[in-house]
């Protein structure tokens, strides 16, 4: 692979290592819910955030929180610890450019595409659009790669067997 490549994934790396950071402290505060009353502990956040508990999105928050149980919270963190591990190995594939790893950005990030386009559909924002432009231009990008990669190891054994002839 080119060196210029190796500097576009650098970035794309440092990317997919910060989603890991901020789902692992998500993970983490949510095991500060842990033995709380997690509705009156969720009033307060949104109290603290000075939001209007009636709004829909702080609503929607203590209504889920009220019904949240302690096992369920081992479990959401569980799961943050598990995305952060794939996002990180990921992270760590794209720095020391492995194959696997473009496999891997290209999948997961394609995977979001029809959702973001979903909530496009409902309500544009300047945070959805870039997001998703953001999105496109990185699967985009690693699909090029996973391409060029091929096409040049086709045109190598070609080479070869074109000299072994």
């Amino acid at each position: 692979m080119s060196a210029s490549a190796h500097r576009a994934l650098r970035p794309i790396a440092l990317l997919e290592a910060a989603k890991g950071v901020v789902v692992l402290v998500t993970g983490f505060g949510l095991l500060s819910f842990l033995g709380r009353d997690n509705e009156s502990f969720a009033v307060q956040i949104i109290q603290n955030l000075h939001l209007n508990p009636a709004h829909h999105y702080p609503h929607i928050f203590i209504t889920a929180m009220a019904g949240v149980t302690d096992s369920g919270l081992w479990w959401l963190a569980g799961f943050a610890a598990l995305y952060s591990l794939v996002r990180f190995a990921e992270a760590y594939g794209l720095w020391h450019e492995r194959r696997w790893a473009e496999w891997l950005a290209a999948l997961s990030g394609g995977v979001y595409v029809p959702f973001e386009i979903y909530e496009l559909t409902r309500h544009v924002t300047w945070l959805r659009v870039t997001a998703l432009a953001v999105n496109l231009v990185i699967v985009a990008y690693m699909v090029w790669l996973l391409t060029e990669s091929r096409r040049k190891r086709a045109d190598a054994e070609k080479k070869l067997t074109a000299a072994g002839s």
